[in-house]
């Protein structure tokens, strides 16, 4: 067995006490939410499964508003959003609920333009407005002062937007209101949930890329790692600095180095606007949800060691994907927080 989860012994014990045996089917344990962190979730859980026999473990992509839905009725054994949980929602969960950050996703303004390549450069003038349903054409005279090299059609920009809650949608809004005062002023605001104007709404991020892929004109927002694997063109959009600056590692440790890092007691943190020439300007954050309390041993140690991975050899494939590496202060106060979730008897 390898070295990667190092509580297979703990969960072999767990299941001898629930009588698990060879011949009873594998213990399910059960999460669901964000599409955002799905592709390195998916990653872990085969890895899990691989190594735990005995265990079960899956995660069903239905959005970030649908997990937080299902954790906070205890409907599943942990979830996953890329919008944190407000004061509210942790009140609601009566074995207590915490947050752990795992991933860090940069989102993408990808686009269906025949004839061009990546790298579009974008003003952070102009794409609000296209998501506010304002008529934006491509050879826009303000898009093309910063594309002096491309003949831009003279073609409606046509938004596509995600229909339902979204953690993906939380942390773009959070982005546009902190950047553009007619996005604050248009009462949309932010949130996880938004009444588009005049936009293709769709379901998840994969379905926001396959809009973009068939839709001429088109401009999505969406998670860098879904996009590219859509093979989808991207834009280099303009940061706080002034620079455009393309999705990619580089420039999205760039904004996480150049934002303290300081987590609040629920681990939530958000990053609108980040500074630098070189950082990329749409990074989010997405954490997974689990109780603080367990009753089953066996759900519990598969949860914890899964995360724990997650954190540690785990981020390495996070990154071969296409997101960003957590920073390791961020990591050790990840794991301080797992190892606090606490085993306790059923009441009867």
């Amino acid at each position: 067995m390898s070295s990667m989860f190092v509580k297979s012994a703990i969960l072999l014990v767990s299941c001898l006490l629930v009588s698990c045996s060879k011949s009873e089917a594998p213990q399910r344990v059960v999460g669901a939410g964000s599409s955002m962190p799905n592709p390195i979730i998916q990653t872990w859980i085969k890895e899990f499964n691989r190594s735990h026999p005995d265990v079960s473990l899956e995660y069903q992509s239905v959005g970030s508003g649908e997990g937080i839905r299902r954790f906070l009725a205890g409907e599943v054994d942990f979830a996953s959003s890329s919008a944190a949980l407000t004061d509210q929602e942790i009140a609601q969960v009566e074995r207590g609920a915490d947050l752990i950050p795992i991933s860090a996703g940069l989102i993408v303004l990808a686009y269906h333009l025949p004839g061009f390549g990546d790298g579009i450069k974008l003003p952070r003038s102009v794409y609000p407005e296209v998501f506010l349903g304002k008529p934006v054409k491509w050879n826009d005279p303000r898009i093309q002062a910063v594309n002096p090299e491309l003949d831009l059609p003279n073609a409606d920009i046509q938004p596509v937007v995600r229909r339902g809650t979204s953690g993906t949608t939380y942390a773009f809004t959070n982005h546009l209101s902190a950047i553009s005062q007619q996005w604050r002023e248009s009462g949309l605001g932010v949130a996880r949930l938004i009444d588009w104007p005049n936009a293709m709404a769709v379901h998840y991020n994969p379905g926001s890329a396959q809009r973009v892929k068939v839709s001429e004109n088109a401009l999505g927002y969406m998670e860098y790692s879904i996009a590219r694997y859509a093979n989808l063109n991207v834009a280099a959009l303009e940061n706080q600095a002034g620079e455009y600056v393309l999705p990619s590692r580089a420039s999205g440790e760039a904004s996480l180095a150049s934002t303290p890092m300081s987590l609040n007691e629920h681990m939530r943190i958000f990053i609108a606007d980040p500074t630098g020439s070189d950082n990329y300007p749409i990074i989010a954050f997405s954490w997974l949800l689990t109780y603080h309390q367990y009753h089953d041993p066996v759900k519990l140690d598969a949860i914890s060691d899964l995360i724990h991975w997650g954190l540690g050899e785990g981020q390495q494939q996070a990154e071969q994907i296409g997101f960003i590496p957590l920073p390791e202060p961020m990591i050790k106060k990840s794991k301080q927080v797992l190892d606090k979730l606490v085993l306790i008897e059923q009441s009867h």
